[in-house]
């Protein structure tokens, strides 16, 4: 009894003193392992008599359990140690891009897309989507395109060969202005979105695809005029370039689903080949280049999607997304958005970390 008090005494300071969890390793042997010593105690308790094991056993078994909660209480230490040393030494900073390049990149019409998205959420916009696959009163009709309408032609329109229940043609959307009609059938008035998406149209040459993108801007309020108009355009051109020199020219038009109607040019000069926007358009050297249309809400346009335009008015405007990507980064043939050209991605392509913000810049590159 007294052998085992103090090898038990003994163990307990070794374990204590253990510098490493090898050191701990090899007095956990040296105790409890097949052949430590308290194994070979506890081997020696079948060939005692009664009296002798009800007197021995219970000391071995309490050194037996002291020994192995002191291992473990060390062994938790130890580890504990030796990660904060590791988290100490191995530091690293979550805010750097991963070590490897990313294999991909993020097209510039996707990129675009997300700064259009920031900088109409500052001026109070949400996004809103609709199907691509349209019938033809959502895409024509509601917009107050009549039956004869040159844009409802097969030669410029992709129509399917079925119905719906309705009767209506279905057809791929020749532009995001359904997505208006849907808004306010679903949400009513006020409403202030815009609508970013592709459309289809039966035209291809350097400057149009059959598939390509628009983004579709819609406020309904009260007392809504011309003025917001100009000035949202003007406020979204001005963070969508970075520069201040904007200047927009309202020029009349016509379109079935706006009245008034007005073009949107913007003030350009060609430096290094490329067109560069700002500056006036009539000052020397520069010149005036149409970027979408736009105009106040046609009361028809409000009435079919049941609101009172004695009571509300908006405006809406379309931009081409390809179009003003290509402007804003140098591009200069639209096809090129398309043909999958590894090496256009590579010049062109964003780097996934590169999130566009209004405070750090959205056309910032990585």
């Amino acid at each position: 009894m007294t052998d085992i008090t103090s090898q038990t005494e003994a163990a307990l300071a070794a374990i204590a003193a253990a510098t490493s969890l090898d050191a701990l390793e090899a007095e956990r042997l040296e105790t409890l392992g097949k052949k430590g010593w308290v194994s070979l105690a506890l081997k020696t308790l079948g060939g005692m008599s009664p009296e002798e094991r009800t007197a021995a056993a219970p000391a071995i078994q309490s050194a037996r359990a002291s020994i192995a909660d002191a291992l473990d209480a060390k062994k938790a230490a130890l580890e504990a140690a030796a990660l904060e040393e590791q988290l100490a030494r191995e530091t690293v900073d979550l805010t750097l891009p991963a070590f490897a390049a990313p294999k991909g990149s993020v097209h510039p019409v996707s990129q675009v897309m997300d700064e259009l998205a920031e900088i109409f959420a500052d001026l109070g916009f949400a996004v809103a989507t609709g199907p691509e696959i349209e019938d033809d009163w959502h895409n024509f009709t509601a917009l107050n395109m009549d039956e004869t309408h040159p844009a409802r032609a097969m030669h410029d329109t992709f129509y399917f060969p079925d119905k719906t229940a309705e009767g209506r043609e279905i057809l791929l959307r020749t532009h995001t202005s359904p997505v208006q009609i849907r808004a306010m059938l679903d949400q009513g008035a006020p409403i202030r979105i815009i609508a970013p998406g592709r459309v289809y149209r039966s035209d291809s040459d350097a400057t149009h695809t059959p598939m390509f993108h628009q983004v579709e801007g819609l406020v309904i309020d009260r007392d809504i005029h011309l003025g917001h108009l100009k000035w949202t355009l003007e406020t979204f051109f001005k963070a969508f370039f970075e520069r201040e020199d904007i200047t927009l020219r309202l020029r009349p038009s016509y379109f079935p689903f706006t009245e008034p109607s007005v073009e949107v040019d913007v003030g350009y000069s060609t430096e290094g080949g490329r067109r560069v926007v700002g500056g006036h358009g009539d000052a020397p050297g520069h010149a005036w280049m149409e970027l979408g249309g736009s105009g106040m809400v046609n009361a028809r346009v409000l009435e079919f999607a049941g609101l009172d335009p004695m009571e509300w008015q908006g405006f809406a405007f379309g931009l081409g997304i390809d179009r003003i990507a290509m402007l804003k980064y140098g591009m200069n043939d639209l096809r090129a958005f398309f043909d999958g050209d590894p090496r256009w991605l590579a010049h062109y392509g964003f780097s996934p970390f590169d999130q566009p913000t209004l405070s750090a810049g959205v056309g910032a590159r990585a």
